[in-house]
């Protein structure tokens, strides 16, 4: 058996690198209800359907009490509505500064196509925000076979469906003959669930949560202690390898390939 096909994510994976745009976006519709949200109880569910996410966050015991304190009653399904209301223009406006691709993955995604793979994309965005991102990926070159969104397949991460929607656009089976990467532990999670072979990103992702320019602003001690915690919080949501970009994948789809052709499977 040989690979097929690779699934990626989209901010922090693809483009937006630090994936700071759903971040951004999830503070202010948070603060303009009167509840401020830090940036770690903002990245905590990063990678599951915008919705969802701010349910998660409502959740968290402190936002909970804040919530409850500011509003006169807990959060309820009216509030979540709202906020996601007011959560989609916003993000949308934030995504015009957080859509460029990541440097090295237009040459990553060129290997790959080179292998013969087939590339799709499924994210935790909708398809509004989806098809923003989609526009502006294809002016830089990257332009994958099959994108798909929570909407497309009923729900999203850590839920399969996405993933093998995109094998059936893709045409490609088994399942193990396909790679998710993606950088938080919900993209993990659904790779595994789909019975895929997973890469969780480090360096360029949420788990690091850094631009490039900080990034590069950071001394080497805290650069690796920053990857070694990110590396090991995707190693426990069960990703088989880490990388810390899409362009650093490549040798480890060769030791895929390697595995898959010894009988191996996810």
């Amino acid at each position: 058996m040989n690979l097929r096909a690779v699934i990626l994510d989209w901010a922090g994976t693809v483009v937006d690198y630090g994936s700071r745009a759903p971040v951004a976006a999830l503070q202010s519709v948070f603060t303009a209800a009167g509840v401020a949200v830090t940036v770690a109880e903002a990245r905590e569910s990063m990678g599951i359907a915008k919705k969802a996410h701010i349910r998660a966050i409502l959740e968290i015991e402190r936002v909970r009490a804040a919530w409850t304190f500011e509003h006169g009653g807990e959060p309820g399904d009216q509030d979540i509505d709202k906020l996601y209301a007011e959560f989609i223009p916003n993000q949308i406006e934030v995504l015009a500064d957080y859509s460029e691709l990541i440097p090295g993955v237009a040459g990553a995604v060129a290997k790959m196509r080179s292998r013969g793979l087939k590339l799709g994309t499924t994210t935790g965005y909708n398809r509004e925000m989806l098809d923003y991102l989609l526009e502006r990926a294809a002016a830089q070159g990257f332009a994958p076979d099959c994108a798909l969104c929570p909407g497309d397949a009923g729900s999203g991460r850590p839920k399969p469906w996405m993933c093998y929607l995109a094998a059936i656009r893709l045409e490609v089976y088994p399942m193990a003959a396909m790679v998710k990467i993606g950088d938080t532990p919900a993209d993990i999670e659904e790779g595994r669930n789909a019975g895929m072979w997973t890469i969780g990103v480090t360096r360029t992702g949420n788990e690091v949560g850094v631009t490039e320019l900080e990034w590069l602003g950071l001394p080497g001690v805290e650069r690796e202690r920053l990857l070694q915690n990110a590396g090991q919080r995707l190693l426990d949501a069960g990703a088989h390898y880490v990388a810390g970009s899409v362009a650093e994948c490549e040798t480890i789809l060769d030791q895929i390939e390697a595995r898959l052709a010894d009988g191996g499977k996810p």
